[in-house]
């Protein structure tokens, strides 16, 4: 199991474990944690899921591809480090991996 934090907008924290092998949005969907819309389902056609890694984190999910980053333009918070949980995939290497909630999806 891989330890996923997901911090919200407001401060509050959310520890969940994980199966390797699912996207971070399932994990995500799966526990409920707030601001974690997933309209789309996971198709990368929607910005609903969009999550703000720290430098660290980022280095180790990869960049976004193409399609991921047309939909990451349309969220009006997307910094360097913003990712869709959608297309990033639990691995023991995101063990301890902390992501931040963009406030306009509180």
């Amino acid at each position: 199991m891989t330890k996923i934090t997901f911090i919200e907008f407001g401060g509050d924290q959310h520890e969940i474990n994980v199966e390797n092998g699912q996207s971070l949005m399932n994990a995500a969907v799966d526990n409920l944690i707030p601001g974690i819309d997933a309209d789309c389902g996971g198709e990368c056609s929607c910005a609903t899921c969009h999550v703000i890694l720290s430098d660290e984190w980022y280095a180790k999910t990869g960049p976004a591809g193409d399609t991921e980053s047309s939909m990451l333009d349309l969220s009006q918070e997307r910094v360097n480090t913003s990712r869709l949980s959608c297309q990033v995939s639990i691995t023991d290497e995101l063990d301890g991996l902390v992501v931040k909630i963009p406030e306009y999806q509180v």
